[in-house]
């Protein structure tokens, strides 16, 4: 719901938007949440897998450097298998936001 606001914004101020300190302030918050919100699911799912693997090191004193580095590989990469084309979708809408409309932008 807060992204598609966001975006909404970013659609509305593409119409004859100038660019002053305000515009660009706020272009940079958006562009640094869409960043959190795309990053989120990876760096959450990581975390998760993370604490379980150092949760199994306690109980079972395996104290193996290697055995945390492969199910968070794993993990990170079945979660861009299913959220990789929910980030796409976002980070097109946002950059092509930003492209189409450059030119009102400059003015």
């Amino acid at each position: 719901m807060e992204l598609n606001r966001s975006l909404h914004r970013l659609k509305l101020l593409g119409t004859g938007a100038k660019m002053t300190v305000e515009f660009v302030a706020d272009l940079a918050s958006r562009a640094l949440w869409i960043t959190l919100l795309v990053s989120a699911p990876i760096l959450g799912l990581g975390l998760a897998v993370g604490v379980a693997v150092s949760i199994f090191q306690a109980v079972t004193q395996i104290q193996e450097m290697t055995l945390t580095f492969i199910p968070k590989i794993i993990a990170i990469f079945i979660a861009i298998l299913i959220f990789g084309k929910w980030m796409m979708l976002i980070l097109l809408n946002f950059t092509s936001n930003l492209w189409i409309n450059l030119p009102n932008y400059v003015k």
